[in-house]
């Protein structure tokens, strides 16, 4: 039995990391693609959603009164009698981690005829999920670049908008 405890200890604590998200941050406005390939070639405001899945559609959904219909696509704001376009896009960013006493002890198992105990559980997953927001205005110029002569406006907006989404029940 104190064997088993000591292999179980080994096996979870000898993980080595393979990936990890991006620690946690309030938001950054950054070229979306050099946070993740997946993402466009455009200045966005990124934050981690800790919620669950399609909470930020639903939010976006109702706060917009869209009735499923382009939501996060082109989204038109209205600040300041001026109208912008909102676009999200939302993906994932795993803590990935191998754990190498397991891959060993089903390896010396297997070498010795016996079934493997981790039956191939080497890697450990963790998701963190992020959104990136892109706002453009009627000219087709991204809000958030610092030659924006609205880039601080729209900051505040969106920042009040994150903090409105991380507070609500969607």
């Amino acid at each position: 039995m104190k064997l088993r405890l000591i292999i179980l200890f080994l096996c979870i604590s000898s993980c080595i990391t393979l990936r990890k998200a991006p620690e946690y941050f309030t938001y950054k406005v950054e070229i979306a693609k050099k946070f993740k390939r997946q993402f466009p070639k455009e200045l966005a405001f990124i934050f981690e959603d800790p919620k669950d899945a399609n909470q930020f559609y639903n939010y976006i959904n109702k706060k917009f009164l869209l009735n499923d219909t382009d939501v996060g696509l082109n989204v038109p704001l209205v600040i300041d009698n001026n109208t912008y376009y909102l676009t999200y896009y939302e993906s994932e960013i795993p803590d990935k981690k191998l754990n190498l006493l397991g891959l060993a002890i089903d390896a010396t198992r297997l070498a010795n005829d016996r079934d493997p105990l981790f039956n191939d559980n080497y890697v450990q997953r963790k998701g963190h999920w992020f959104i990136a927001i892109t706002v453009f205005d009627a000219f087709d110029k991204n809000c958030l670049a610092p030659n924006h002569e609205d880039q601080k406006l729209i900051l505040d907006y969106l920042q009040i908008l994150q903090n409105e989404y991380l507070n609500s029940p969607y």
